[in-house]
């Protein structure tokens, strides 16, 4: 790949909106807030509460501190810095690669709430299908979408607070709070790349403050970056066989670390390019009791990753085709016709243009299984009514498949102090945010179309789209305690959209050779056939008592109901405490419910993925629970005894208890945390859809195709056709059900300690998360797989954490980093993968008061998952879903500079 040497004019926009006027700025550091004492916002209402006496754990983690890190991406800052959090590299995953899922001790992305300055965040696009097991199914926020130099800081309550926040909060929140500098501006450049020389990478970053008259403030942050993609690939043994057979073509597929069009496997860490974002957060004072304020947020970003090689022949046994496009049926290698014979030999597919009977089935391939029989082969190629995908695209091809993701949001609102009722504060705000994702695919085809196939598509698109209204009070009352007891109180409105957008037909199109054993879709990831919309809107109504009952103990209970439009009510609760044994030690524990709701891009999307499944790549269908097909599928389930499948909300059970320490120059906090949740959101076990569909003819019938059953139902009036345009070729389909239960308990050690050496002054932190799955249920109508429950209990390993040495010596700075992940399972490989420890450095050096000058390496003895035993089948050389990549090590360097 080319590296860009110069910025485009659009990326160029992005940074003039954030430095328009930096020359004539006075010189000033950026301010940050470095109170002593850390107060937060998240978890609580009482204004003035420091994460200290929190009866919940909070972690404060500052822009500053996650600056100081060799990743561009923020979620890979979190992974980092947040023990229970984690995220890994997408190579193959479908729509899953655009927006990387990420998970909050070990939970599926979408039970994890998000705020940006405490306001609900709107989720992304993407729903992963291909999650990793843990998060299949899931719609969570696009975090990567919030530059980090816009942060002030982030808090992250790790803790239930459904009661208090509403859907998705069952892990715990992340609240990343925008800056509010009112003056000052900082520049931060970085450049980095992998040990291997390939992720070449950069990022040009700006934050401006400027002052709003004398009583407001607007800050604006833009980021421009770019991230190349790596190739950590194997050249695959089917390649290899049908080199060694003679077939010169797949020969194109040899090469490692260099792809074209037509190219090996591309498998590795996605290009991110055009990656452009803007976000402002403002605020301007009416009055000594009124503000009104805004924040919000601009966007996009390409994201293009890799497929697996489609082969032509066999891997010398007469497998390893890929299936619809080049693998036709056994047959007689005299005649070319199908049989099953004991001396019937694989073949290359062939298809009759005209539906006739006038062209052979297949092209044989005898001997080895490899070297198409050149006879029938020079016949077909001379006849143009027969056509075989070996006469256009003899190598086989590699699918590049990716999306444009736009991402925006703007929230305005007004708060401030009133005389009603005594003095009561208030917050009333109104926001709306979207993420959309269009999709394309190119360097593949619609077998179905024979050699009319175009090798680019546009599969289409989804957008979500979410509106909130929130109005909120909060009220202090002498109730006799040792504080007043702080009463808060609010409603909350808030409604989702759903969208799909039609693809091109060429995308979802059924062509003249569907019925003939070619697949139709575009290869790869089939094109949406409809544009469909979906929607539900909930409302919900809260409160939140807090108060230090003694000058020991601080109680909190909080409650919130709410109406959901599509799945009905629930009603929530949570009691937490601290009690203070002494000034230096602290006690808490919380018990409290809550609920994640199922999103209407859940419920109505309808979607195929190709999905490695113990080696082999199988088609897979999701399908809307409330369409037609859903339906039948639940009839079908029911019909086999075991009860009817819903979809609605699932329900969880969170309580902890831990213990805060600061001691001298010490500091640590210890919790540990049981979560129980029934009733999870999921995609069901597969259906087979013939015997579905079979089930739903009332003549009964016997069916040798998907498409043979669909026509005869069609003609019956049973079903609509136009729902599965593009399935034809799928044996079985799924859909989302609350189909099983899991418990998840660990524990979280973080702490710091200061101290002077070396004649500067040192910190050391240190964060751990110990973190266990176990699946009570599998659900008793549509069970989850074996290998599901093998994902939610071993791929992430059960002990994470990190070491940190910060040392700081006149106008130089040191950070030493151990980073340590513990045994797991790779579960889309099946095999375990033993611990591994990776050390960060990092040396900046204060040039003068307004630049710094930074160099880092991220897992400085390039160390890299246990290698995928079978490598050589599909071509990818570690496991996919490795919680730390399979880049190796990498270097930067950076240049911060503040006027």
């Amino acid at each position: 790949m080319i590296v860009n040497t110069y910025f485009p004019r659009k990326k160029l926009a992005i940074l003039a909106l954030a430095v328009p006027v930096a020359m004539g700025l006075p010189l000033q550091a950026t301010a940050q807030d470095s109170d002593l004492e850390e107060v937060i916002v998240t978890g609580t209402r009482v204004a003035d509460r420091s994460a200290a006496d929190s009866p919940v754990p909070v972690d404060v983690i500052t822009g500053s501190e996650f600056r100081d890190n060799g990743s561009t991406d923020i979620q890979d800052m979190l992974r980092t810095s947040v023990p229970s959090y984690d995220v890994n590299a997408q190579p193959i995953s479908d729509a899953a690669t655009i927006v990387r899922p990420a998970n909050l001790r070990g939970l599926s992305p979408d039970n994890t709430l998000v705020l940006v300055n405490g306001k609900r965040r709107h989720r992304g696009s993407v729903i992963s299908f291909l999650g990793g097991g843990i998060s299949d199914g899931a719609q969570g926020v696009d975090i990567s979408a919030i530059p980090s130099l816009a942060l002030k800081q982030v808090e992250v309550l790790r803790d239930g607070a459904s009661s208090q926040y509403g859907s998705d909060a069952i892990a715990g929140v992340m609240n990343f709070i925008l800056r509010d500098d009112a003056e000052g501006l900082e520049v931060v450049t970085r450049y980095g790349s992998t040990f291997e020389g390939d992720g070449n990478n950069y990022m040009v970053s700006a934050n401006l403050g400027l002052p709003l008259g004398d009583n407001g403030f607007i800050n604006i942050t833009g980021e421009v970056r770019d991230v190349e993609g790596t190739v950590r690939s194997v050249v695959r043994s089917d390649v290899l066989a049908g080199i060694a057979g003679g077939y010169a073509p797949v020969s194109d597929f040899r090469t490692i670390n260099s792809y074209t069009n037509e190219a090996p496997q591309y498998w590795g860490q996605p290009d991110v390019e055009d990656d452009n974002k803007i976000f402002f957060n403002a605020a301007y004072e009416l009055n000594d009791s009124t503000e009104l304020y805004a924040f919000g947020n601009y966007g996009e970003r390409t994201v293009t990753g890799g497929f697996f090689y489609r082969n032509v022949v066999g891997n010398g046994s007469g497998g390893g085709q890929r299936g619809g496009v080049y693998r036709g049926p056994r047959v007689d290698p005299l005649t070319g016709m199908a049989s099953d014979a004991d001396d019937a030999v694989a073949s290359v597919l062939v298809g009759d243009m005209d539906g006739g009977s006038s062209c052979i089935d297949g092209i044989p391939l005898p001997g080895n299984g490899v070297i198409p029989d050149a006879g029938f082969l020079a016949s077909v190629t001379a006849d143009a009514n027969c056509f075989s995908f070996i006469e256009t695209i003899p190598s086989g091809f590699v699918p590049r498949f990716g999306g444009d993701n736009e991402d925006s949001a703007i929230a305005v609102g007004i708060r401030g102090d009133s005389n009603l009722m005594g003095g009561v504060s208030y917050d009333l705000s109104a926001q709306r945010g979207s993420n959309r994702t269009d999709y394309f695919i190119r360097n593949t085809v619609n077998a179905s179309l024979g050699p009319n196939t175009p090798r680019d598509f546009v599969p289409g698109g989804q957008e979500q789209t979410e509106t909130v209204y929130n109005l909120n009070f909060v009220k202090s009352v002498d109730a006799g305690f040792a504080s007043d007891l702080n009463v808060a109180f609010g409603a909350e409105y808030r409604e989702e959209e759903f969208d799909l957008f039609a693809g091109d037909a060429a995308s979802y199109a059924l062509g003249p050779l569907s019925s003939q054993g070619f697949s139709s879709s575009s290869n790869g990831f089939g094109g949406f056939p409809n544009d469909t919309s979906a929607s539900q809107d909930s409302t919900a109504y809260f409160v939140d008592l807090e108060a230090d009952v003694t000058d020991a103990l601080t109680l909190q209970v909080a409650a919130r109901y709410e109406d959901f439009s599509a799945f009905g009510t629930t009603t929530n609760y949570k009691l937490a405490g601290v009690y203070r044994l002494s000034d230096d030690v602290r006690i808490r524990a919380a018990r409290s419910t809550g609920f994640h709701a199922p999103t209407s891009g859940q419920a109505s999307i309808t979607n195929v993925t190709t999905q490695n499944v113990n080696g082999v790549l199988v088609d897979q269908g999701t399908l809307p629970f409330f369409s037609a097909a859903g339906q039948l599928a639940a009839d079908f389930i029911e019909s086999a005894g075991n009860g009817r499948p819903t979809l609605g909300t699932e329900d969880a059970d969170n309580y902890s208890i831990g213990i805060a320490v600061d001691v001298d120059n010490w500091s640590f906090t210890l919790d540990y945390y049981n979560i129980k949740v029934e009733d999870r959101i999921a995609l069901g076990a597969n259906v087979d859809f013939l015997a579905a569909l079979e089930f739903a003819d009332t003549a009964g019938g016997s069916y040798s195709s998907v498409g043979e059953a669909l026509t005869a139902l069609d003609a019956n009036g049973t079903i609509d056709r136009q729902q599965f345009l593009g399935l034809d070729d799928l044996a079985q389909f799924r859909f989302f059900t609350n189909g099983f239960g899991t418990t998840t308990k660990g524990l979280d050690l973080v702490g710091s300690v200061d101290f002077d050496a070396m004649g500067g002054a040192s910190t050391v932190t240190f964060a751990f998360n110990y973190n266990e799955t176990s699946v009570d249920s599998r659900g008793s109508i549509n069970p989850i797989s074996d290998g599901r429950v093998e994902a939610l209990e071993d791929q992430l390993p059960n002990l994470k954490g990190n070491i940190a040495w910060n040392h700081q010596i006149g106008d130089i700075r040191a950070l030493v980093r151990a980073n340590y992940y513990g045994a797991w399972t790779s579960t889309s490989n099946g095999y375990s993968v033993g611990s591994t420890t990776m050390l960060d450095v990092q040396l900046a050096y204060q040039v003068t008061e307004e630049l710094e000058l930074t160099f880092g390496v991220d897992n400085l003895f390039d160390e890299y998952p246990d290698r995928n035993p079978g490598a050589g089948g599909v071509g990818q050389l570690y496991p996919e879903d490795s919680p730390f990549g399979f880049n190796g090590g990498s270097w930067y360097v950076q240049g911060r500079y503040n006027f």
